[in-house]
């Protein structure tokens, strides 16, 4: 599925401190795409995530106050209104260090122990931070419009991007649902025809072998 692009209405370039705050016009318009655009395959839910300042390894924060920290910012059902929330809220260069956004399939929350999630895993890609923003756009574009459907066994499925902002390098994160299947997906092949001209280092890595995985 193609993704129209539509134009920013609004000035994204302000830092992120707190939830993304859209005008009462924003608003509308969302809300108007959403019941006039053009239907996305699934929904899919933007989230702010203030986590990453928060080490889960070492600091034990367990899954409820993994949640507290999680600012869902809307969920869209069209492309249209996909475009109205990525276009209105900072730029992934304007994002604080150590935090990140999420954008993931329904309303699932981006946590690896969530029962949809549990069992799968993600392909993390680290990259140069002048490369970021094109590599997230161009990986939630790819999501929101299938493109990875034919890039994953039977019995797989591509549920969410997500895009942590860090000191040095930043990471773009491709989640999927069943990380038994991982090594037959071309879902990296797919990536690099995306970004031909773009370098990251990339690898797999399960959900369930998070060293904090399962800590409630």
């Amino acid at each position: 599925m193609a993704a129209v692009e539509c134009e920013p209405k609004e000035d994204t370039s302000a830092e992120l401190s707190e939830t993304p705050v859209f005008s009462d016009e924003t608003v509308k318009t969302i809300e108007k795409h959403e019941t006039s655009g053009i239907p996305l395959q699934s929904s899919w839910t933007f989230w702010l995530d203030k986590v990453g300042k928060i080490n889960r390894a070492i600091s034990g924060i367990t899954v409820e106050e993994y949640k507290e920290n999680l600012t869902k910012i809307y969920t869209v059902n069209t492309i249209q209104s996909f475009w109205a929330v990525f276009n209105n809220i900072p730029s992934a260069s304007a994002v604080q260090v150590r935090y990140s956004y999420h954008l993931m399939r329904d309303e699932r929350y981006p946590l690896w122990e969530e029962p949809v999630n549990q069992n799968g895993g993600t392909w993390r890609l680290k990259c140069h931070k002048s490369d970021t923003e094109k590599i997230w756009k161009e990986m939630v574009l790819a999501a929101i419009g299938e493109q990875f459907a034919e890039c994953v066994a039977e019995g797989d499925e591509i549920c969410g991007v997500t895009v942590s902002i860090r000191d040095r390098e930043d990471l773009v994160q491709i989640w999927n649902t069943n990380a038994s299947l991982a090594s037959k997906a071309t879902v990296l092949e797919k990536v690099h025809s995306l970004l031909p001209n773009i370098n990251f280092s990339e690898f797999y890595k399960p959900h369930q072998s998070h060293h904090a995985y399962g800590r409630h």
